[in-house]
């Protein structure tokens, strides 16, 4: 093996472990909790954070897509404001909930966050900095020192794609705000409407930016909106054990079993490895759920987004609008033809995350009742309940006639469990004919003749299961 293909292979290598250990990282507190604290923990240090943030999209699209101008970028930029980040870390380290718990049970709940302990924190920060630097020195012995000055177009596009979402809260105090301000995000409300209408705005934008481009260029900027994706979502994990998010504040809310949570990892993978399979699961199950929530956020009583530039709602809608466009715009773009029988897999895929969904979210609550700290044990006021796929708190204000069910100690209505899935599946189908409807109207739109979209689809759909069974 020659130098070339050594050096390549340790790219990757470096690469690939640099982003989990960053992945890691986002489940200590310090992680995200930084950025809505720029005076105190130093505005260079959370900047140099910031920028570190940009090399998780950077790398990857070097390393892994071959991104020449994304290279350039990795190779001059990261380096410095890595060794600010290592030399200028202040106090970050020593970042505690415990030590600012107002209540005991804010006491068990933090304990429970900071299972990483700070040695184990410092030493994946460091070895997680010098990942990142090996991977920029490997990119100048794979592509050279030489850069064009047009590569650093994409710095400020990277840097404002990973952008912490809690750093508007730097120039206002988020407990000066209560339910009852014209600022505060609650259903039908103006902000409401925007929000619909934001989704729709980007979706369609988005559809009109790729559909004149080839299909390889499409695929890599699908490919860089996951990843972006994941960066924005793993964004949650610190601030959850911080801050909190929305009505959870411990790190089982992490656990990607909301229904657009792993919808994340679907939609995700379905663009990055384009399989048929996994896309026909987005498309048909979390294009769907994304949408649902887009439409109705839940009951004002069971939520807190706060006001519209906080974190919450500003992660909430994000997250949800890049799923949901991951999980449309590859059908849109002619990329896969859907059939009924498609809807197989994706309906038997939803039954088990339904019924995992439950059994995790009753395991979590039941082990919640003996969860205890210095002494104090939570009451039941104070126990777990994560509503994993809505299965455990019904978001509709309509009351559902109980059937219990108990697993382990904690009592799950089996009627709502089963209605849940049967709306689900009414979705299925719903999306189904959105789909053809669409083929409609983009024959209308741009005047092409139904009987070139099938056979562009079938072509596009074949060639990808060819790809599928080479592999």
């Amino acid at each position: 093996m020659n130098l070339h293909k050594i050096s390549d292979v340790a790219l990757k290598v470096a690469c690939g472990l640099f982003l989990a250990l960053s992945l890691v990282l986002t489940f200590t507190v310090s992680d995200y909790y930084i950025f809505n604290r720029f005076t105190e923990y130093g505005f260079f240090f959370c900047l140099s954070q910031w920028v570190k943030k940009s090399g998780l999209l950077l790398l990857p699209l070097a390393v892994f897509y071959n991104k020449k101008s994304c290279s350039d970028v990795a190779k001059y930029v990261l380096p410095l404001f890595v060794i600010v980040s290592m030399c200028t870390f202040g106090n970050f380290f020593e970042i505690s909930m415990l030590g600012s718990a107002t209540s005991e049970a804010d006491k068990v709940y933090a304990s429970i966050n900071e299972f990483i302990p700070k040695w184990a924190n410092m030493t994946l920060f460091f070895a997680a900095s010098a990942l990142e630097l090996i991977c920029c020195a490997l990119l100048v012995l794979r592509d050279g020192y030489k850069v064009k000055a047009k590569s650093f177009i994409c710095l400020p596009f990277a840097f404002f794609t990973v952008m912490p979402l809690n750093i508007f809260e730097n120039f206002y105090n988020p407990d000066d705000f209560t339910p009852e301000h014209f600022l505060w995000f609650k259903n039908f409300t103006v902000w409401h409407l925007l929000a619909i209408l934001l989704l729709a705005a980007a979706t369609i934008g988005a559809y009109f930016f790729l559909k004149n481009k080839d299909g390889s260029k499409q695929r890599d900027y699908l490919a860089a909106a996951a990843i972006v994706l994941l960066i924005q979502y793993h964004s949650k994990d610190s601030l959850v054990m911080g801050d909190g998010y929305n009505v959870y504040h411990t790190v089982f809310a992490c656990i990607p079993l909301f229904i657009c949570n792993i919808g994340v990892y679907v939609a995700s993978l379905s663009v990055i490895l384009r399989k048929k399979v996994l896309y026909a699961i987005s498309f048909f199950v979390h294009a769907a759920g994304a949408l649902t929530v887009i439409f109705y956020f839940g009951r004002d009583d069971m939520s807190n987004y706060g006001i519209i530039f906080g974190h919450t709602i500003l992660y909430f809608c994000l997250t949800h609008y890049i799923l949901f466009m991951l999980s449309v715009l590859p059908s849109a773009l002619g990329h896969y033809k859907f059939k009924p029988k498609d809807c197989i897999i994706p309906l038997i895929y939803y039954c088990l995350v339904i019924v995992t969904a439950a059994v995790a979210s009753g395991i979590v609550t039941s082990a919640s009742m003996s969860f205890s700290y210095d002494g104090y044990t939570l009451s039941e006021s104070e126990w777990l309940r994560p509503n994993y796929a809505f299965t455990q708190i019904n978001p509709l204000p309509i009351p559902v006639f109980e059937i219990p069910i108990t697993i382990w100690k904690c009592q799950f209505n089996l009627l709502y469990l089963i209605i849940l899935y049967a709306v689900y599946v009414g979705l299925f189908w719903t999306f189904t004919g959105a789909y053809y409807l669409f083929l409609f109207a983009r024959q209308k739109v741009l005047d092409r003749p139904i009987t070139a979209v099938y056979p562009a689809l079938e072509e596009a759909a074949t060639t990808l299961d060819e790809h599928d069974e080479d592999k």
